[in-house]
């Protein structure tokens, strides 16, 4: 452990990998990142080409879900790497990173929750489903998902600005959200709030899933998709709600093994930030006929990415 101090009254412990575990840590990091947002980006793009998915309400949610999939995961990467090259990060500029990077982890889960509830509506309340879950109250909801996000972020950044004098934000710091939001006050708000979401959720989840199953159970169709395609949602929800936890996961693995804090972070940063992205294109873009049927188009010969499959929408 080094402490690097700036020039400023704020210095900041710094821990340093070897270069070998360095690179190896980077690779796997880098690699990972790249080849999910290929695939990912190749999922906008294919949603964005043709009008079977722009008029799909579960379509439109889930390419939210990608797209926060994307931004999450390209902050995550930069900011390892950043913290390999030059350790410590302005203060100002860390704060811009870690809110972008707050935003969309709080976004996924709620989203998440939102396509249970489409789910949902579509099993349970066939005939209902059109008028209820419609494109422009899709996008209303996406609105409201962004807007629960930021008013539950923005105390934070409040918070910073009136407890830090201006000197403290122009240091630097290892960017982390305890390096740069340090009022206590500021931690207790963060795990009621996350607490709130965590019950919201998880009812949410239960409720809707289960009468899901029991709906598809009676229909006796398309049951065990249905089965299938439950149990990855649950799967992916619990993975991203990780995100809620996460802060107390560092705390308790770094006070029973302080001297893995390095592993343990990285570790857990995996599991929480990357295993997530990895769950969104198996749902849709592999499991999905209709999205499988164009995607490939656009992965394998994207020359014939024009063509389309004459194919129909099927839900899970």
């Amino acid at each position: 452990m080094n402490l690097s101090n700036t020039g400023s009254s704020f210095p900041t412990a710094v821990y340093r990998d070897t270069l070998t575990t360095a690179i190896i840590k980077n690779g796997i990091t880098v690699v990972l990142c790249i080849s999910i947002n290929y695939v990912n980006s190749t999922l906008v793009y294919t949603f964005s080409k043709h009008q079977v998915f722009n008029v799909n309400p579960r379509y439109i949610l889930y390419i939210h879900l990608v797209i926060n999939d994307i931004l999450l995961l390209s902050l995550f990467t930069l900011l390892q790497v950043l913290s390999y090259i030059v350790y410590t990060l302005n203060v100002s500029l860390c704060i811009v990173l870690l809110m972008i990077s707050i935003l969309a982890s709080l976004n996924n889960p709620l989203t998440l929750a939102f396509m249970a509830v489409e789910c949902y509506i579509a099993i349970c309340y066939p005939l209902r489903h059109t008028q209820i879950c419609t494109v422009r109250k899709t996008y209303v909801v996406i609105g409201l998902i962004w807007a629960l996000s930021i008013i539950s972020t923005l105390p934070y950044l409040f918070m910073a600005l009136a407890t830090e004098s201006l000197e403290f934000f122009h240091s630097r710091v290892f960017c982390l959200r305890t390096s740069v939001f340090r009022d206590p006050s500021v931690t207790v708000k963060r795990d009621i709030s996350n607490s709130v979401f965590l019950v919201i959720i998880w009812l949410t989840l239960v409720y809707s899933y289960f009468r899901i199953l029991f709906a598809a159970k009676a229909a006796a169709t398309d049951a065990k998709k249905a089965r299938n395609t439950v149990l990855l949602h649950g799967f992916q929800l619990l993975l991203c709600m990780l995100t809620y936890v996460y802060d107390l996961i560092i705390q308790g693995l770094t006070y029973l093994l302080p001297k893995e804090v390095l592993a343990i972070r990285f570790t857990v940063s995996i599991f929480v930030q990357v295993l997530p992205r990895l769950i969104s294109p198996v749902v849709y873009g592999l499991r999905d006929k209709t999205f499988r049927n164009y995607l490939k188009r656009h992965l394998l010969c994207p020359t014939r990415a024009n063509i389309h499959p004459q194919t129909t929408l099927k839900r899970a």
